[in-house]
């Protein structure tokens, strides 16, 4: 006898981003899509098992250094926690472009957005190939090195406990290697957050999801 079409269909991932003010009524919609839930705590975060199967991590965007959310119950707590208004440093870096910028409460209080170019790769071969290479890697310093600039000029505006990188990691690591950024390269590291091209829009967008609530929810197989 065949097997279903679903059999063997991995679970369905699937991840949002949820202000701590708006963290009980999504778990809420949660409950109610998934035949309620229990709490279960570790060291990963707070899960919510669904009775159907279905599970949402929970993490809060930063820890609490000893200043824990206050609340009756896990979700309470967490939300409470999420909702502080602590300050944070996006670092934002692709090879299209950058967006640098200091956010609190998911607004951002000072930020920079801009474009700068770095040729993809190709499958070219012998001298062309390695004309190339180098001539990548000279965009990509110059890229690292502006992001930095601007990085310094907009960090300096505004005082800020955490960094958040996102886009592409290596050059955002590369990033705040440099001299300029030394200082800030010392703070705490948040999550990495994968975003588009860097443009003001998608620096917008990660200034509120560098401080809301990070849900991973994971379906059951099918």
């Amino acid at each position: 006898m065949p097997a279903p079409a679903s059999a063997g269909v991995p679970p369905s991932v699937r991840t949002a981003f949820v202000p701590g003010a708006r963290l009980a009524g999504w778990a809420e919609r949660f409950g109610a899509s998934h035949g309620g839930y229990r709490f279960q705590d570790d060291d990963d975060g707070l899960r919510l098992l669904g009775s159907d199967g279905a599970e949402a991590l929970l993490q809060a965007p930063w820890p609490a250094d000893g200043r824990p959310g206050r609340g009756t119950g896990p979700l309470e707590r967490l939300a409470a926690l999420s909702s502080q208004p602590r300050r944070l440093g996006l670092l934002l870096v692709r090879r299209g472009g950058y967006g640098v910028g200091v956010a609190s409460e998911g607004t951002l209080l000072a930020s920079k957005a801009g474009t700068r170019y770095v040729q993809s790769r190709t499958a070219a071969g012998g001298q062309s190939q390695q004309r190339f290479a180098r001539r990548r890697s000279n965009q990509a310093d110059a890229l690292v090195a502006a992001v930095a600039q601007q990085a310094a000029e907009v960090f300096g505006a505004a005082a800020f406990e955490y960094v958040v990188p996102g886009g592409d990691r290596a050059l955002a690591d590369l990033v705040l290697e440099e001299p300029l950024l030394r200082e800030y390269a010392r703070l705490p590291r948040l999550a990495y957050l994968d975003v588009a091209e860097p443009r003001a829009a998608v620096l917008k967008k990660a200034a509120a999801d560098a401080c809301s609530v990070r849900i991973t929810v994971t379906d059951p197989a099918g």
